[in-house]
């Protein structure tokens, strides 16, 4: 596989996610071909689901919204997201690192 589903360079963690919304609960899911498998409650409605996932990485991160960047994907559940300088990195995704 050439292209990690996370990577992290200076301070800029980025990550490739495939979305799964009107799931039960938020949850990481661990690998889906190449991508971190994220389960969230939002719908796909309206950016709605774009927005929960930033604000879910942003509370998993420990960072203010606005340092996560939705880079490419807007309409597809295919997502690569940009994280910048974050706090901390919840387990499922050091894991991974």
């Amino acid at each position: 596989m050439s292209v990690q589903a996370i990577s992290q360079q200076a301070q800029q963690l980025t990550l490739r996610l495939y979305v799964q919304p009107k799931a039960s609960r938020d949850q990481w899911l661990g690998l889906h071909n190449g991508e971190l498998k994220l389960a969230i409650t939002a719908p796909p409605v309206d950016g709605k689901a774009n927005a929960h996932v930033i604000k879910f990485i942003a509370k998993q991160c420990k960072v203010s919204k606005s340092r996560v960047v939705l880079l490419k994907g807007h309409s597809s559940r295919h997502k690569v997201v940009c994280v910048d300088n974050p706090i901390i990195l919840p387990d499922a995704l050091k894991a991974l690192l």
